[in-house]
């Protein structure tokens, strides 16, 4: 059986989980039933399955990280979204209408995903392990050219490109750069991912692995 990691008791102060997709679908708490008409109303337009299930699960899991900090059941948690740009629901940034104190994030790609729900500001961003950032160009625009440079500098620039690149989309993500970052690779899921804005990252919930390592 396909299990997640273990999540912490309601009432925690910051949950994060990074699972595949295959098991976020697979846990008995998350069916794809919880979701919103305004979020299924979005998957339609999604053509390809497996991206599909992509943002299924990352919603999903939000929900589960939402419902573990607020002491509710999946069930009874009700995202929402905004864009700050043209100040409309059903885009943009994700929030807690009911817990404005609360920051949530959420992040798919290739068969994983990510989420997180803590107090204040929130990012959480995840890539497959395999996965090689660019072209250039673009990484030049997005990143810091310095870090860009000394990551190709380095003896292996792939992955330390793509470790800027997720901890970028973190505090993007959460809107402000000056939080704390916390990045790892789960090799068990073949990812690595970057969590911006929390101050206490309970660890059990975010990989089978050791605590991972933080810094800027």
């Amino acid at each position: 059986m396909i299990a997640l990691p273990p999540v912490p008791e309601p009432g925690a102060a910051t949950v994060a989980l990074v699972a595949t997709t295959a098991e976020v679908l697979a846990h008995p708490e998350l069916d794809e039933r919880l979701l919103a008409p305004w979020e299924r109303r979005r998957l339609a337009g999604i053509r390809v399955p497996g991206r599909r299930d992509d943002v299924v699960a990352a919603r999903l899991l939000l929900r589960l990280c939402a419902s573990r900090v607020i002491g509710l059941p999946p069930h009874a948690v009700e995202p929402a979204q905004r864009c700050p740009g043209c100040g409309r629901d059903g885009h943009g940034r994700p929030y807690l209408p009911d817990h404005p104190e609360l920051g949530v994030s959420y992040s798919h790609a290739d068969g994983l995903a990510a989420a997180a729900v803590g107090t204040g500001p929130v990012g959480i961003d995840v890539e497959p392990l395999t996965r090689r950032p660019g072209p250039l160009a673009v990484l030049r625009r997005i990143l810091p050219e310095d870090e860009v440079d000394a990551a190709r500098a380095g003896p292996d620039p792939g992955p330390a490109l793509l470790r800027l690149w997720v901890r970028r989309e973190a505090l993007f993500k959460a809107g402000r750069d000056d939080v704390r970052l916390t990045a790892w690779t789960d090799h068990r899921r073949a990812a690595v991912v970057a969590l911006a804005g929390v101050d206490g990252v309970l660890a059990s919930p975010l990989s089978y692995g050791p605590a991972p390592p933080s810094g800027r």
